[in-house]
């Protein structure tokens, strides 16, 4: 039955420890969450930077990271480029003062071997004149022998040329040297030793010509020595290779290899 407004209300009071608590807001746990995933990103950054930066040379307090990453270059092997300007004299055309040092005597006989392997070294008065530029006084005379025997007369005529190493009427000769790379393997103060990688493109440029212009790798050591306040060559030998795999390019034509023949020029080269 139910009460009456006029009856008596009873209130039951229970003890603090026993009175019944909310459940837990969902709203509570949230800022917890928030900071773990803080966290988490803030740990993967850390990871990420440290991983990018292993393994950069560290600044330090003694100069900038490219003076601590400065190569070192180990007995025998070829420095990669200095950056170095290539030498600003030239005489009979060849570069010349070249610098006291490792580098200068692999500058010297990159220029060098560019001289040796020349369309001049075909003719008789140029030869001479490149062996009294590039050559040691003590060895210019056996050089000169040697060079008068491998440049003249059977080698000349085998690619066509005629006495003087003239080209066939209509015809372009072409006896080029690029170096592809140089490695030192001896040096002191007075004498050095050093390999010049090469390419060469030798032949006769033009229509109905019989010794078409090809390509070729083949590796000149050479021995220096310092002289005269320059290094000048002493003796040197040839040997093929390293040769490449032929690329798969269509061979230029006749006029296309004499018209680069004569316009693209030559380089002088430096460390």
């Amino acid at each position: 039955m139910p009460l009456s407004d006029d009856q008596p209300h009873t209130r039951t009071r229970l003890p603090v420890d026993e009175q019944p608590s909310s459940p837990p807001s969902i709203r509570q746990s949230r800022p917890l969450r928030t900071l773990l995933t803080v966290l988490v990103v803030v740990t993967l950054l850390v990871v990420a930077i440290s991983i990018a930066n292993r393994g950069k040379p560290g600044t330090g307090n003694g100069g900038s990271s490219a003076d601590h990453a400065a190569p070192t270059a180990a007995s025998g092997a070829g420095p990669a480029p200095s950056g170095d300007q290539p030498v600003g004299t030239t005489v009979n055309g060849i570069a010349s003062g070249f610098p006291h040092s490792d580098q200068g005597s692999q500058s010297a006989a990159a220029n060098y071997a560019v001289a040796i392997g020349s369309a001049d070294m075909f003719r008789t008065d140029s030869r001479h004149t490149i062996v009294a530029t590039i050559a040691d006084p003590g060895a210019a005379g056996a050089l000169q022998s040697r060079l008068d025997q491998g440049f003249g007369g059977d080698t000349a005529a085998r690619y066509g040329l005629d006495a003087q190493g003239r080209a066939p009427k209509g015809l372009t000769f072409v006896s080029r040297t690029v170096p592809v790379g140089t490695k030192s393997t001896g040096y002191n103060d007075g004498d050095a030793k050093v390999e010049v990688w090469c390419t060469g493109l030798t032949g006769l440029a033009g229509e109905h010509s019989v010794q078409p212009v090809t390509a070729n790798w083949f590796t000149l050591a050479l021995s220096l020595h310092w002289t005269g306040n320059d290094w000048k060559l002493t003796d040197f030998t040839s040997r093929q290779g390293p040769a490449p795999m032929p690329g798969d390019q269509q061979a230029a034509t006749a006029d296309e290899i004499t018209g680069a023949v004569q316009q693209f020029g030559g380089f002088r080269y430096a460390r």
